[in-house]
């Protein structure tokens, strides 16, 4: 295999472990993380910040999100990671690794954390994982994670995590709970030439 997208396909996830978390492929045919990802996708303070293409109301919709993750997977142009305590294997949120070009060698970067699990740095341990691996394993040059203007802790996380401020898009993103109406996005990028955060 010699085409660029083939190298890829060969191996599309990989679980990851470090700073306390498990990061592995969700399971849409597992109860227990179906409900998980409903609660993600209900979570007030996740649809305050966050206005998915498909709305999510039940269990079946999460099983389909779930499932279209799983594919996009598959095909080498998203990666949906489940993060979990290292230790108990709690599901604690969800890393994306979403819009893979493996051509011009980018993605975006998006994340939740389950309400019990914030507070704790999980979304910070969760990302250093993930952009890791993917700006090395994987091979991509650049990844961008973009936030709701005024989201100041997705902000923190960002920065912490070595994706430097690149400027503000206007309208860029939907309003909460809208498909109408759009709002302001900070955009942040981390290049694999980039230092490793401290």
């Amino acid at each position: 295999m010699t085409d660029v997208d083939d190298q890829h396909l060969i191996r599309p996830f990989t679980p990851l472990h470090g700073h306390g978390l498990r990061l592995c492929a969700w399971d849409a045919d597992s109860g227990a993380q179906a409900q998980d990802w409903l609660r993600g996708a209900l979570d007030p303070e996740f649809g305050r910040w966050n206005t998915p293409l498909t709305l999510i109301h039940d269990l079946d919709g999460a099983r389909a999100g779930m499932r279209r993750r799983a594919e996009q997977a598959a095909q080498g142009t998203s990666v949906s990671y489940r993060i979990t305590d290292e230790s108990s294997g709690t599901t604690l949120g969800h890393l994306g690794i979403n819009v893979i070009d493996h051509v011009f060698r980018t993605a975006r970067v998006g994340y939740w954390v389950l309400p019990e699990a914030r507070g704790h740095g999980v979304a910070t341990r969760a990302l250093r994982l993930g952009a890791h691996w993917a700006l090395t394993d994987l091979g991509l040059h650049r990844l961008e994670l973009g936030h709701a203007l005024g989201h100041d802790a997705s902000c923190t996380v960002a920065e912490r995590c070595g994706f430097r401020y690149e400027g503000t898009l206007r309208g860029a993103m939907f309003e909460a709970g809208r498909h109408d109406a759009f709002r302001d996005v900070h955009l942040h990028a981390r290049l694999a030439t980039d230092p490793e955060p401290s």
